[in-house]
């Protein structure tokens, strides 16, 4: 065999299923699209849906794809085995409803064996044992050996509940003896290295009956997938697939960062793996807009980016080093995938970031556990329980080795079991929920079948004269729809707009002879059509009726206004903030505009001024809207942006603002700018980790909005007793009088704090020959208690202070240790955690001063009761 790159193998799939009549799609994002059933794109054929339940129908039904996926429900196995990965790449061939099984096994032998030039007599089969058809294609058509046909049963069929699903034919390479566990049995699916599976090939044939009962489909279709990985690694002649090209160079950067070399210790070489691994899979999410956060997907990053930083400290590497080898993984993927190349700063500097904050987490899940383990040993025990070290885990991503190596150097050992058991649940319940949620919508209806032709004319027109071309009630067809009830129609030719893009659907009215209907709704039927939602208000609509069709003119005018201001929108957003912004969702209406962006962080004012500057710029320049239909390779070359989540044929429609923006959209626009007439921000915030949202509106509704803001304006500043040209001026006037007023009064409590830290000296004890002052503040702040202990510290020479105060319905504490007891082990951080944890708080500090709070004020006696014992303890007193 000749040694291929994972690139050539990549391009040669693809130009293979071309050259058999398939269309070649990029790649989808890794973040599904209109899809919540799922977290991440994790197969194939998971962007392909809508084409396989019937809710859409593809462009061409043969469609060839290199796609990028994410699985993560076996993370702890990544680094530990030859081939676990958290992101990979599914070549796949897929039919909907065109070639079936005498097609699709013969190319995939021909594939193999004359474009990849594998040996025929090293690859084995297996089929569904009921599959006699595919059986007698791999023997008689194929040629293989039945000796080299395995028959399977269930990992033979494929299935998700109830709906589309088949028997498939999975394809395996036997590397050799070397390889084998030496077992008689060993064969195909054997749990060796020695038989890899490469493909596996679909045959969705029958629909699953709600009682169980398996009825054939009356269009079947193909779904294949074979990891680029694995076949990477048996064309490159490598025992796992981190060997390949697609990882081998990230580990060499990331061994040569920490001073290691990959291959001579097992440790090590897990650590690389999983460092390489998961810094692809941060890498290309980021780019598709996931930042790392909390929840979700945006948890998912977190956690890989946590476990290689924790992968990279155990090599040594103490500093941030994941964003340096960003540039590693855009080298490698960035020819298939631009995206990683051209956001390759953003993805640095986000990754970067992500390790300075984690590493800052760390160092508090150290505290944290310290302190849990000063909890095990007061109590006289010996096991941390499984709980905390699993909260430890969950919450701070700290490693349970790593926690039990901690331990054990306190005497302490960690219940492993009660860890796994903690960890067992949270998989069960991420398990249910994907069971509850994965699958494909089987329904069917008449929609499907029909391919009655519809032409939507209503860039130009909103006013046409039309027939109705089919008319339906719930999903089956009708003769007729009368007064009072609701339809869904067909057009044949109609000026309604479908909502689509995040426009809204267009609203309006059909009059036909003897009555009337209004149009509420209008959505795409699945071979394109506009499906128009009617309320019959007069007469009786019948099918193959003329009507007049009219568009709400209002209506329409006012979308088209925020439809354009959101193109001008994304624009200077890019312009101020980076071009790391991408449109992550939208909402065209026609009273607001709604736009969704990737971005890190919180818009400043100054932000959202330039930004919103920057859109009435535009407006004004009133640059004419020039709308034209060209080959996507052209627009691409334009410099025109593909919007988030939208599928692309060969021809688009362009929609150029001046030479302002430029972007690919279906939707309905302005013909000039200046018709937007005013553009103002309402809102900004977050809606999830890494996405920010912003409101808008344009025209006579930012006109209405400017209004009302000038009434507050104006009622702000009769409260004030000043002009609203002088608002300003007089706020300013009264924020100084009051910072006067505040200056004056701490002068007076500052006095009257002195006055009460000279009665306190009276109130010191010893406590093993300590000075110990231990007293309660009646309602003082934080910052009062802290200039009556910098008063006490200047006064007393040898001493420990707490100071507690209950406050503004919460505990305060503030403690200071002179520097002479600090050489005696007393620490004012770990005294005061102590105190405030009797107050149902907690806190910290340094050796000489420190702050904790707690949640229960009515505790505040009790804690400071409890100074004298604490600091025995501390200073070591035999009695504790």
């Amino acid at each position: 065999m000749k040694p291929w790159s994972a690139e050539q193998i990549r391009n040669a799939f693809k130009d293979f299923f071309v050259q058999k009549g398939h269309l070649a799609l990029p790649s989808a994002s890794l973040v599904p699209h209109d899809d919540p059933t799922l977290l991440w794109i994790n197969a194939g054929m998971a962007p392909l849906k809508p084409y396989f339940d019937g809710r859409e129908i593809p462009e061409c039904p043969r469609i060839v794809t290199a796609q990028k996926c994410i699985r993560t429900n076996d993370i702890e196995n990544v680094g530990h085995t030859a081939r676990h990965h958290t992101m990979f790449e599914m070549l796949g061939n897929f039919s909907f409803g065109d070639y079936f099984k005498r097609e699709a096994i013969p190319w995939a032998w021909e594939f193999l064996t004359q474009v990849l030039e594998l040996p025929g007599d090293r690859l084995s089969v297996t089929v569904h044992h009921s599959d006699d058809e595919a059986f007698q294609i791999w023997h008689e058509v194929v040629g293989i050996p039945k000796e080299r046909i395995v028959l399977g049963d269930e990992d033979n069929f494929w299935e998700i509940g109830e709906g589309p699903c088949g028997p498939c034919s999975e394809i395996f390479y036997d590397r050799g003896e070397a390889f084998g566990c030496g077992q008689p049995t060993c064969g195909p699916g054997c749990d060796c290295d020695r038989f890899l599976e490469v493909w596996n090939l679909v045959f969705t044939q029958y629909n699953k009956e709600a009682n169980g009962e398996y009825t054939p489909l009356p269009k079947k279709n193909i779904d294949t997938g074979m990891g680029l990985e694995r076949i990477s690694s048996i064309l490159q002649d490598v025992p796992t697939n981190f060997e390949t090209d697609l990882f081998r160079t990230i580990i060499a950067a990331a061994a040569d960062i920490a001073g290691v070399r990959f291959g001579e210790q097992e440790a090590v070489d897990v650590s690389l793996k999983i460092i390489a691994d998961h810094v692809r899979t941060v890498a290309f999410a980021i780019g598709d807009g996931v930042l790392p956060g909390n929840e979700g997907r945006s948890y998912i990053i977190r956690r890989l980016l946590r476990r290689a930083v924790r992968s990279g400290r155990k090599l040594g590497v103490e500093k941030p080093f994941l964003y340096r080898l960003t540039a590693v993984v855009a080298d490698i993927m960035g020819n298939d995938y631009p995206e990683v190349r051209d956001k390759q700063a953003f993805i640095e500097r986000v990754i970067r970031t992500e390790e300075e904050r984690f590493l800052e987490t760390l160092a508090e899940g150290e505290q944290l556990l310290q302190s849990a383990l000063q909890d095990v040993k007061a109590s006289g025990g010996q096991v941390l329980s499984g709980a905390d070290a699993f909260r430890l885990y969950d919450t701070f991503g700290f490693p349970l080795d790593l926690t039990e190596e901690v331990a054990r150097e306190q005497g302490v050992s960690v219940d492993r079991a009660g860890f796994e058991a903690e960890l067992a649940l949270q998989r069960e319940r991420a398990r249910a929920a994907r069971l509850t949620t994965e699958g494909m919508n089987a329904d069917r209806t008449a929609l499907e079948t029909t391919t009655v032709p519809s032409r939507f004319v209503g860039y130009e027109q909103l006013r046409t004269e039309s027939v109705i071309a089919a008319l339906f009630q719930e999903g089956q067809p009708a003769p007729a729809a009368g007064a009072g009830q609701t339809a869904q129609v067909i057009l044949d030719v109609t000026p309604f707009y479908a909502e689509s893009g995040g426009q809204v659907a267009d609203q309006g009215v059909l009059r036909f002879a003897g009555g009337r209907a209004d149009v509420v709704d209008v959505h795409k039927a699945p071979h394109g059509q506009h499906l128009h939602t009617v309320r019959v208000t007069e007469g009786t609509l019948q099918m193959g009726a003329r009507v007049e069709a009219e568009v709400r003119t209002d209506w329409r005018r006012d979308i088209v206004k925020n439809h354009t201001a959101t193109h001008l929108l994304h624009k200077a957003l890019r312009e101020v903030l980076g071009e790391h912004v991408a449109q992550a969702g939208s909402l065209v209406e026609d009273r607001r505009l709604r736009f969704d962006f990737s971005h890190f962080g919180a818009l400043t004012a100054e932000e959202l001024e330039q930004v919103e500057a920057k859109v009435n710029h535009a407006i004004w320049m009133d640059y004419p809207v020039v709308i034209e239909e060209m080959d996507l390779e052209a627009a691409q070359a334009m410099g025109a942006m593909a919007l988030f989540g939208e599928k692309y044929g060969k021809r688009v429609r362009v929609v150029q603002a001046g030479d302002y923006s430029i972007e690919l959209c279906g939707g309905c626009h302005v013909e000039r700018t200046g018709v937007i007439g005013l553009f103002r921000i309402v809102s900004e915030a977050g809606i999830g980790s890494g996405v920010r949202r912003i409101e808008a509106v344009t025209g006579r509704y930012a006109y209405q909005a400017v209004v009302e803001q000038d009434h507050r304006v104006q009622q702000a500043a009769a409260l004030l007793k000043t002009q609203p040209a002088d608002l300003v001026l007089r706020i300013e006037r009264l924020q100084h009088e009051l910072q006067e007023t505040e200056r004056r009064l701490e002068s007076a409590l500052g006095k009257l704090r002195q006055g009460q830290a000279a009665d306190l000296l009276g109130q010191v004890t010893s406590v093993q020959g300590i000075p110990v002052l231990a007293a309660v503040v009646p309602d003082t702040s934080m910052e009062g208690l802290r200039q009556m202990v910098d008063q006490l510290r200047d006064r007393l020479t040898s001493h420990v202070v707490v100071l507690g105060s209950p406050h503004d319905g919460k505990a305060q504490f503030v403690a200071a240790v002179s520097q002479d007891l600090q050489r005696r082990g007393l620490h004012a951080g770990n005294i005061v955690k102590e105190v405030a944890k009797l107050a149902s708080g907690g806190g910290g500090g340094r050796p000489d001063l420190a702050q904790a709070g707690g949640r229960d004020p009515g505790r505040v006696d009790a804690a400071i009761g409890q100074v004298p014992a604490i600091v025995r303890q501390f200073a070591g007193d035999p009695s504790i």
